[in-house]
């Protein structure tokens, strides 16, 4: 409130020159000072109609004040440069976490969107930063977001338009991924790994092989031992000569950056793909253009946050000549129409790849998934008789009356 009651009392902003620039107005403020209240102890107005006529044109000359407010720090908690649409709500949430408590910002935006944000204090100083952990898309049409509201009590968030209203969990702790190292460095303070899974954390239970690293968000302290990860599968990418190609690798994180590797054909030697004319890094992968015959190999897509790498695609890039695929896709035009069934335009895709691969054990295979028939016995189709009761039931003892005594 100080700071605030010091940008009132000071400067007012005025409008100078010919390009109308905000300056500080350093001439004479008329009695009362705008935006005093009328008071009898400061003259005799008890109404702001009594003001004079110089203090309500000044006041409507100089509705601003030249000093702002500024956040703790003197920056702002967070920004976002270059965005396509613009904050219209936002809901804070206090969340205790392992090393400390930390505000979550909930930002809505015009867009049908909602940015969840963490302020982290950064270094010693009482300033902190903000750090973008999810961005979810609410509305399908867009929408823009007018109310928001938090009930701590569901951990849900509801997030409405003028046209629905959604309701948002405000932890998705499985979305940050299945191993140690991809839980701590979402940095969500809702979550932690428990040994198995990325679990939200409670403050009240008593485990103490909860990993959690909000501040630092460094899984080399934290997950030693825990970096057993399941190979990756490649995945084969087709191109022709001349045109272009798209890996696609897009990490988990926000604040991650992808790194790519590449591995020719016979050689054991990664090499750095480097930023040339022909390469281009996108948000959701690399773009590879004019495609050579030696750009055919194995690229490595790895994400690299807080000085930790962690593999995420390997993909396999064969590049075809263009007599290739011309030759395919006059085979293809030549071909009879097949009957209905499986087609077997694989066969000759692979014999352009690998010659004489059609009928080796490394060939795909297409069928359709036969449907599995469950016939069950004859016996047990037959409906079971009922168990019934033939004999006659047992006589029961007579019973006394309740205040009968015992002889």
């Amino acid at each position: 409130m100080n700071d605030v009651r010091r940008a009132f009392l000071g400067p007012f902003a005025h409008k100078e020159g010919p390009m109308h620039q905000w300056v500080s107005y350093q001439g004479r403020v008329p009695y009362p000072r705008p935006g005093m209240c009328p008071s009898k102890t400061f003259g005799t107005f008890s109404s702001t109609k009594d003001f004079p006529d110089d203090v309500i044109h000044f006041a409507r000359n100089h509705p601003l004040m030249y000093n702002s407010v500024l956040p703790i720090g003197g920056r702002p908690l967070f920004l976002q440069v270059g965005a396509n649409y613009t904050f219209t709500q936002i809901a804070a949430d206090r969340v205790a976490a392992a090393d400390g408590h930390y505000d979550v910002l909930f930002i809505g935006t015009d867009a049908g969107t909602v940015l969840k944000v963490i302020s982290v204090p950064k270094g010693s100083r009482p300033s902190a930063e903000g750090l973008l952990l999810e961005e979810l898309h609410v509305f399908e049409d867009s929408s823009a977001v007018t109310s928001m509201q938090i009930s701590s009590k569901r951990h849900q968030l509801y997030v409405a338009s003028r046209r629905a209203v959604a309701q948002i969990a405000l932890h998705r702790c499985t979305a940050h991924g299945r191993a140690c190292a991809e839980c701590c460095l979402a940095r969500d303070p809702y979550c932690a790994w428990d040994g198995v899974a990325c679990t939200r954390f409670q403050p009240s239970t008593k485990r103490r092989f909860r990993r959690q690293d909000v501040r630092n968000g460094n899984p080399s302290t934290l997950c030693s031992g825990d970096f057993s990860r399941p190979a990756l599968l490649e995945h084969k990418v087709f191109g022709v000569e001349g045109s272009s190609a798209f890996l696609e690798c897009e990490p988990r994180s926000l604040q991650a950056h992808v790194e790519w590797t590449f591995q020719r054909a016979g050689v054991t030697a990664h090499t750095q793909v480097l930023a040339e004319e022909r390469t281009e890094r996108t948000a959701r992968g690399l773009l590879l253009r004019r495609l050579r015959r030696r750009d055919s190999g194995v690229y490595l897509c790895a994400a690299v946050e807080q000085g930790f790498s962690q593999p995420l695609r390997r993909l396999s890039l064969h590049v075809l000549s263009a007599t290739q695929a011309e030759r395919l896709a006059r085979a293809e035009e030549a071909a009879p129409a097949a009957p209905p069934g499986p087609k077997l335009w694989y066969r000759d895709f692979l014999q352009l790849v690998e010659p004489g691969g059609g009928g080796s054990a490394n060939s795909l295979r297409m069928c359709r998934p036969q449907l599995a028939q469950h016939s069950l016995p004859p016996e047990s189709r037959r409906n079971k008789g009922r168990n019934r009761r033939t004999h006659a039931p047992e006589p029961r003892a007579e019973r006394g009356p309740r205040s009968a005594t015992h002889w």
